[in-house]
């Protein structure tokens, strides 16, 4: 036997016939309670329920309808207004608006976002015009636009195209500037074409960024376009939600006022959930890019 043996001598095999019991069931079931409640959805709601009835008790403490109407009150003109047709067209020629200027903002800041990724002219470009229109707000072109495109719908659509415009142009650049050079290097290796390369690897890639961009320059749209129907309220007939606002606060239909800021936030809460939450599931989620 050598010393290497006798140092380490070979130990025998031993099967425990008796294992240790009373360990129990390591992960517990979840009770019904328990399951209904771990869906966001259920808990979301009941954050929406908790915040009406906090709504509800303090307008019936302060006791003033002109100040801060009820919740009941709100959802009575809401409703009113849905059965009645004038807020539901509101809403319908406000996202009417909407979607002509958002889609224009898309298709600007793909062209600026295209030519700063091809040349490095394009890239110093669009860090300049980012840094010097990014943070001037929307509404605050609403009186030149006035000017050079009159009291029609041409005016907002201008406004909304710089609120969309910027913010999505920037974060698809910088998320294409970020995607990882193994990503790069793999895309090169396989001789993709430059369209393939685009679609393939740096769209998938920058995802994340784009996403957050879309959603971004949607709330800014969203907003510059309620405060510009505001505006427009004050010299044209009629109009999208912010000249329901507009209408009603003049009528001192105070209760009508919260009901379309109230439309406002229920359209918002849809988009929010339904389109982009959606779209998340389906595309950066499902990839594993986001948790």
């Amino acid at each position: 036997m050598s010393d290497e043996t006798s140092r380490n001598p070979e130990r025998p095999d031993f099967i425990n016939d008796n294992p240790p019991t009373g360990f129990g069931v390591v992960a517990k079931p979840l009770s019904l309670l328990e399951r209904v409640f771990d869906r966001g959805e259920v808990r979301k709601g009941l954050m929406l329920v908790a915040l009406a009835l906090v709504w509800e008790g303090y307008a019936r403490w302060l006791d003033n309808s002109l100040l801060f109407p009820t919740f009941s009150d709100t959802a009575l003109a809401f409703w009113q207004g849905l059965v009645s047709g004038n807020l539901l067209n509101a809403t319908v020629v406000s996202v009417t608006t909407l979607l002509q200027g958002y889609v224009l903002g898309l298709a600007c800041a793909a062209l600026l976002t295209a030519f700063a990724t091809a040349t490095r002219v394009g890239a110093d470009l669009l860090d300049t015009l980012t840094a010097m229109f990014n943070p001037l707000p929307s509404i605050a072109l609403l009186p030149l636009a006035m000017i050079w495109f009159g009291l029609g719908n041409g005016s907002i659509v201008f406004v909304l195209v710089h609120a969309v415009m910027w913010s999505v142009a920037l974060n698809t650049h910088t998320g294409f500037r970020s995607v990882s050079q193994t990503w790069r290097m793999v895309g090169q290796n396989y001789g993709l074409s430059r369209f393939a390369y685009v679609t393939k690897i740096l769209i998938p890639g920058a995802l994340p960024s784009i996403l957050t961009g879309l959603k971004i320059g949607w709330a800014f749209a969203w907003r510059a376009l309620i405060a510009a129907e505001l505006v427009f309220g004050v010299s044209s007939s009629g109009g999208g939600l912010g000249w329901f606002i507009f209408e009603n606060k003049n009528l001192l239909e105070i209760p009508g006022v919260f009901a379309g800021l109230l439309m406002v936030i229920v359209f918002g809460l849809v988009v929010e959930n339904l389109v982009f939450r959606t779209l998340e599931q389906r595309t950066i989620r499902r990839w594993g890019m986001q948790s």
